[in-house]
């Protein structure tokens, strides 16, 4: 046991002896001192040409009005203000393309067919209208770029008593201010 502790002793003196150092910490540390070497004077540069690019440049909001100039028409079923699914690229198209330019804006002109009485087709043409409003903004585009509007059955695309001319009539028109 006795032995024991005298090693233990003697690990312990060791080790404080190891963790003293070489260096006083009282004494400042040596510093190198230089004499600063003279600046060359350089004559004023030339103004640089301007970089040239190699990637052009894009207008999205010119590449989007290319893109919906033949898709201005949301058609819908029989008295229904739901915008379908198919139509849904359609809207995404418009949306980006007031989104690349914050100054553009839409009148969202809103029809039915023939059916129906004067005061309700214009509700339903203006529900219809708002309906894609609301689709728009939901894709980032303001408020203030879209005005939804109603004129029931009082412009019909297409004359005639039928489905076929009915289903041309139920529709939403985006056309630009």
């Amino acid at each position: 046991m006795k032995l024991t502790r005298y090693a233990l002793t003697l690990i312990a003196a060791a080790a404080l002896a190891g963790c003293g150092s070489a260096v006083k910490l009282d004494e400042p540390a040596p510093v190198e001192t230089r004499q600063p070497t003279p600046a060359v004077a350089t004559p004023p540069a030339q103004p640089a040409e301007p970089a040239q690019t190699a990637v052009p440049t894009v207008d999205l909001f010119s590449k989007y009005t290319q893109d919906v100039k033949d898709k201005r028409v949301v058609y819908f079923d029989f008295d229904s203000d739901v915008v379908k699914e198919e139509y849904r690229p359609l809207i995404d198209l418009h949306a980006k393309r007031l989104n690349a330019n914050k100054k553009a804006a839409l009148n969202l002109e809103g029809h039915t067919d023939e059916r129906g009485g004067r005061e309700y087709n214009l509700a339903l043409g203006q529900r219809r209208a708002e309906a894609v409003a609301k689709s728009l903004t939901l894709l980032g585009v303001g408020a203030n770029q879209v005005e939804a509007v109603s004129f029931g059955k009082e412009r019909p695309a297409v004359q005639g008593s039928g489905e076929e001319a009915w289903a041309k009539n139920r529709r939403v028109e985006l056309k630009d201010k």
